[in-house]
C-alpha cells in the first residue's frame, strides 16, 4: 500500500522522476546465481520473506504500468544486503552483520569462550556498504530512465561462516566459533550480476568488505548504548 499509494500521489503532482528502491528477497528462491534481473520472475521468492519480496515486485509491476499508460519516469533498483555505520543492532530484529558485531563484541568483553551462530553457516550472501548504495541510487537517479530494473550490488559472493569468522577476526574474539542447524539458512545462496548498472549508468561498488566491516565495528563500539 505504500508503494501504491506513494507513487500515485507522485502521478497526480507531476513528480518528474520516481525512484523506487525493492529488494533482492524478490528473486526466486532457487534463482541461478549470479542473480540476472531477468531472471526475477523464474520462481517463487523464499518462504520467510516471500511476502515482503512479491510487495517490492509490485512497485516494479506499477512503475512499468504507470511508464506505459501516462509517460511516467518510474525506475526500479534492487540493492542487495546493506551494511554500515548507523545499521540496526537490535539482536530481535537486527540483519546478520550487525547482529553478528553485537555478538563478537558482547563474548568478547565478557570472555565468553563460544559464539552460537543461527543455520548451517553454508548459506551464501553478498553485501554492499551503505555509502556505495547511496551513489549507486543518486547515479540511477540521475543517469537512468528504463522500465527494466537494476541490480545494485558489489558482485561477490561469501558463506555465513566465512563472514561469522572474519567478524570474529576483526572484532578480537578468540573463542570458539559454533553453528546451530536447528535455526534457519534462509535464501540458500545470493550474488548479484552487476553488469547492467554498471552498463547503464557506470556504477560499480567501491568498499573493500574488510574495509565497510572495520568501519561498521568502530561505529558500534564509538555508538554501543545508543545503537543498542
Amino acid at each position: 500500500m505504500l508503494g501504491a499509494l506513494t507513487m500515485e500521489g507522485a502521478r497526480r503532482h507531476g513528480v518528474e522522476k520516481f525512484v523506487g528502491v525493492g529488494t533482492i528477497c524478490a528473486y526466486p528462491k532457487m534463482a541461478a546465481v549470479p542473480f540476472q534481473e531477468g531472471d526475477l520472475w523464474n520462481g517463487y521468492p523464499e518462504e520467510t520473506n516471500a511476502p515482503y519480496g512479491i510487495a517490492k515486485k509490485m512497485l516494479l509491476v506499477q512503475g512499468q504500468a504507470y511508464r506505459q499508460e501516462y509517460g511516467f519516469n518510474a525506475i526500479h533498483l534492487l540493492p542487495v544486503n546493506l551494511y554500515g555505520p548507523h545499521d540496526n543492532f537490535d539482536p530481535k530484529s537486527s540483519h546478520v552483520i550487525p547482529a553478528l558485531i553485537r555478538k563478537f563484541l558482547e563474548a568478547t568483553d565478557t570472555g565468553a569462550p563460544e559464539v552460537v551462530c543461527w543455520g548451517t553457516g553454508r548459506a551464501t550472501r553478498e553485501f554492499l556498504f551503505v555509502e556505495d548504495c547511496a551513489e549507486g541510487i543518486v547515479r540511477a537517479t540521475e543517469g537512468y530512465d528504463g522500465p527494466e530494473p537494476v541490480n545494485i550490488g558489489a558482485g561477490f559472493e561469501l558463506s555465513i561462516r566465512e563472514l561469522a569468522g572474519l567478524i570474529g577476526e576483526l572484532t578480537g574474539f578468540s573463542g570458539t566459533l559454533s553453528f546451530d542447524p536447528s535455526k534457519p539458512d534462509g535464501q540458500p545462496r545470493r550474488m548479484l550480476d552487476v553488469s547492467r548498472a554498471q552498463r547503464q549508468f557506470g556504477f560499480a561498488a567501491t568498499t573493500d568488505f574488510r574495509a565497510g566491516l572495520r568501519r561498521t565495528i568502530e561505529w558500534y563500539r564509538a555508538h554501543r548504548t545508543g545503537a543498542a
